[in-house]
């Protein structure tokens, strides 16, 4: 079930976004994610966020500020059943326009986001990191 975040969802959270960017971004150094851990958990209180709950174990979430998807994460071993396009699905529902970042050599998400009708519209160097992102672009059809 799809539903908003509650401050209670915290803890599982922040696991499952500490764990998925370690995951998949095997080219960035984990430290880097583990040094920026509070201030993430600090922005996710800011934005909005809704997870995927079973039962009550969170198997994902989608972070947005405004229009713009600050991440997707899904449990590990959830992936690949439909718990991210799901979370995409009730985003979309909501905004007419979504944009979001997404490291190139992701290409499990970049492919993902593809599908999913958004567009590439810029790459750039994240400064922080050193690693090319692509900005992604989506837009509701009438």
């Amino acid at each position: 079930m799809i539903r908003e975040f509650h401050t209670s969802d915290t803890e599982q959270v922040m696991k499952l976004w500490l764990a998925g960017n370690e995951d998949v971004h095997s080219f960035i150094p984990k430290e880097y994610w583990r040094s920026h851990f509070a201030e993430v958990q600090e922005d996710l209180l800011k934005a909005k966020v809704f997870v995927c709950d079973t039962d009550g174990k969170i198997q994902g979430f989608i972070g947005m500020v405004n229009e713009y998807i600050a991440g997707i994460f899904v449990d590990k071993n959830c992936r690949s059943c439909g718990i991210g396009k799901q979370l995409l699905i009730s985003a979309k529902q909501k905004h007419d326009t979504l944009s979001l970042s997404v490291y190139q050599k992701n290409t499990r998400a970049v492919a993902f986001y593809l599908r999913e009708g958004f567009s590439i519209l810029s790459e750039a160097v994240d400064e922080a990191t050193g690693e090319t992102e692509y900005t992604m672009f989506w837009k509701k059809t009438i």
